[in-house]
C-alpha cells in the first residue's frame, strides 16, 4: 500500500464510525490526519492512534478551507450530514481537495450532485455515500440495470441485521419530520411515512418491509438513470403499524426543542453495534428492475455487517481517490468503479434470481 500519511483527513474521527475507520487505517499502516470539533475528544483519539490532528468547527467554508491546507482528500464522517456536508463540500471546492463522506441522506447526495460543474472546474471529485449506504445497494442497482438496460422501475430493499450508531440515529432524527420519498418519472416526490409495504424474499427468508426515504432514491438514479425508484427496509409489522398510526405527529420533530430532546435521548441510550455484532452479523439486500414489456431482473446480495463494511469500502475508495482513479466532478461509487466493485470484499455474495434472456 502506498504511503499516504498526512495527505488525507478523517473529519469526525471521534464518532462511532469515524473512530472505526481511523483504527482500521492505522492498523493498515496509514496515518490520516484526524479532525473534529471537540478538542478533548479528537486529541484523545489522535494520541491513542498516534496520528496528527486538527481541531476546527464547520462555521464557514472559508474558515474550514484554511484547515485543509496540504491535503488531497477529506473523508467526512461527522453527521447529521444534512447540517455538516454543505460547508465541508464548499470548503473542499475552495481548497481544491477531493471530498468523500459516509452519508445515507438523500438530500446530501442531491446537493453533492448539483455541485458537479463546480467540482469539475475546481479539479476535484465529490463522492458522497461511500459506506454501507449506499455502496452495496448502488452496486446491486448497477448490475441490475446492466442486466436489463431498458428498465424503467427499480426496487431495492435491505435488512441491516444490527443496531444503529448514534450518528445514524441523529441523521434519522434530523429527517424524520419530512415524510417519505420515492422517485417517479425521474423526479423525487414526497409520500407519507411508511407509504408502501411488501414482502421481500431476502436470502435468510421473507421479511415485511416498508418504503423509506433512503439515499438510494437519489444515488441509484444517478448511477442507473432508471426513472422510478422505491427503497424498502425490513421492518417488524408492529413498528410499521405504529409508524402509520402516529405519522401525523412526526412533523413536530422538525422543531428545535424536539430535536434537542431527541439528541439527548440518543446520547444516553444509543451506543452502536458491539464488537461481537460487527464480527458475526451480516446485512442482506434485494433488488429488482422491470421494463415496459414486463421483463424482470432480480438479485440478492449478502455483505458483512454494515459498519464493518463501511470501514472497508470507505478506505478502499479513499485509496482509489488518492491514486487519481476518480474523475473530477460528482460521482456515485458504482458509477465510478462499476457494479462489481462490491464483490471484491470478503463476505460478499451476489446471487441472481431472475436474469432476462
Amino acid at each position: 500500500m502506498p504511503d499516504d500519511s498526512n495527505t488525507w483527513m478523517i473529519y469526525g474521527a471521534n464518532g462511532y464510525t469515524g473512530r472505526l475507520i481511523a483504527g482500521r487505517a492505522v492498523a493498515d499502516g496509514r496515518k490520516p490526519i484526524l479532525a473534529g470539533r471537540d478538542a478533548s475528544k479528537i486529541e484523545a483519539v489522535a494520541k491513542e492512534l498516534d496520528c496528527p490532528c486538527r481541531v476546527f468547527s464547520l462555521s464557514s467554508a472559508e474558515a474550514i478551507a484554511k484547515h485543509l491546507d496540504g491535503l488531497s482528500a477529506v473523508l467526512h464522517c461527522a453527521g447529521p450530514f444534512s447540517q455538516t456536508a454543505e460547508p465541508m463540500i464548499a470548503a473542499c471546492l475552495l481548497a481544491g481537495v477531493d471530498y468523500l463522506d459516509i452519508t445515507g441522506e438523500l438530500d446530501v447526495i442531491e446537493f453533492a450532485a448539483r455541485q458537479h460543474d463546480r467540482a469539475v472546474a475546481a479539479g476535484i471529485s465529490i463522492m458522497p455515500a461511500v459506506g454501507f449506504d449506499v455502496v452495496p445497494s448502488d452496486c446491486l442497482a448497477a448490475q441490475l440495470a446492466a442486466a436489463l438496460p431498458a428498465a424503467v422501475e427499480l426496487e431495492l430493499a435491505f435488512k441491516a441485521g444490527t443496531s444503529i450508531s448514534p450518528g445514524t440515529a441523529n441523521s434519522m432524527l434530523a429527517t424524520a419530520g419530512y415524510g417519505g420519498r420515492v422517485r417517479q418519472d425521474g423526479h423525487i416526490v414526497r409520500v407519507p411515512t411508511a407509504w408502501k409495504t411488501r414482502q421481500i424474499h431476502f436470502p435468510s427468508g421473507n421479511r415485511q418491509a416498508v418504503t423509506i426515504p433512503w439515499g438510494d432514491v437519489s444515488s441509484a438514479f444517478h448511477t442507473t438513470r432508471i426513472p422510478n425508484i422505491q427503497v424498502y427496509a425490513a421492518t417488524p409489522t408492529r413498528l410499521i403499524r405504529s409508524l402509520r398510526r402516529w405519522r401525523w405527529l412526526l412533523p413536530m420533530t422538525k422543531f428545535a426543542p424536539i430535536q434537542w430532546l431527541g439528541r439527548q435521548w440518543i446520547k444516553r441510550h444509543i451506543r452502536g453495534p458491539s464488537d461481537n455484532e460487527r464480527a458475526t452479523r451480516n446485512a442482506e439486500f434485494w433488488g429488482r428492475v422491470t421494463d415496459n414489456e414486463g421483463r424482470v431482473a432480480e438479485a440478492t446480495l449478502v455483505t458483512p455487517e454494515g459498519y464493518s463494511l463501511t470501514v472497508q469500502t470507505a478506505l478502499e475508495i479513499v485509496s482509489r481517490t488518492l491514486a487519481g482513479e476518480v474523475d473530477p466532478g460528482f460521482s456515485t461509487p458504482a458509477k465510478a468503479f462499476g457494479g462489481k466493485f462490491i464483490e471484491q470484499f470478503d463476505g460478499v455474495r451476489l446471487e441472481w434470481r431472475i436474469v432476462p434472456s
